[in-house]
């Protein structure tokens, strides 16, 4: 089984929009998906319960299947650090970072990406980590400043995802950009590419 762990430590950063749409792609590709919550707040959770049922099916890590599922996504909790970080980066073979282009997030994040970097899983690449900016206007100067603040990351950055509202339709009808009509979201699917082509490495 393969795992993504969508993790910051900073609430509102865009984990279960990651987690979820992740799921979402992978199980459009007819994989056994499994998505793990350990939010308190279950967002995640949340969505799954609303999802159509007539799409592909994606696994609660609460009700797993006997078979060995594909993959799991795991949406990680605000505030995840300490012996919680290790055990959780342990387990993933990849870690997705969302980054807001705020000085709130970005103070956060660079404190959450020096702890980060110390885990032995991450120094020993067993786990690796890229990061990607969220709910980003590219022509606002927040934008240039996460750009700057990226550059200055020893971790990949995959792409920037715009401030959209298909995102906030899509978490109210527990849906994934790949579940959609293409002419729908087209413009937001292109964004997600290097994402994609990064955990299927």
């Amino acid at each position: 089984m393969r795992s993504i762990l969508v993790a910051n430590p900073k609430g509102g950063s865009g984990k279960t929009t990651l987690a979820t749409h992740l799921a979402g792609y992978l199980a459009s590709l007819g994989r056994q998906v499994v998505l793990a919550d350990l939010d308190r707040q279950q967002s995640a959770a949340g969505w799954l319960k609303r999802r159509p049922a007539q799409l592909p099916t994606i696994h609660s890590h609460q009700h797993k299947q006997a078979s060995k599922p594909d993959w799991m996504v795991i949406d990680s909790p605000a505030g995840l650090h300490g012996d919680k970080l290790s055990a959780a980066v342990k387990l993933a073979e990849l870690v997705i970072v969302p980054v807001q282009p705020s000085a709130f997030d970005m103070m956060a994040t660079s404190d959450f990406l020096r702890v980060l970097r110390e885990e032995k899983a991450v120094r020993k690449e067993r786990s690796q980590v890229a990061m990607v900016g969220m709910r980003v206007d590219p022509r606002t100067k927040s934008a240039a400043e996460l750009a700057e603040f990226l550059l200055a990351v020893e971790f990949p950055v995959l792409t920037y995802l715009r401030d959209a509202q298909l995102y906030v339709q899509c978490a109210h009808e527990g849906v994934s950009l790949f579940d959609l009509p293409p002419s729908r979201a087209a413009r937001d699917a292109e964004q997600w590419q290097p994402i994609l082509e990064w955990i299927s490495v």
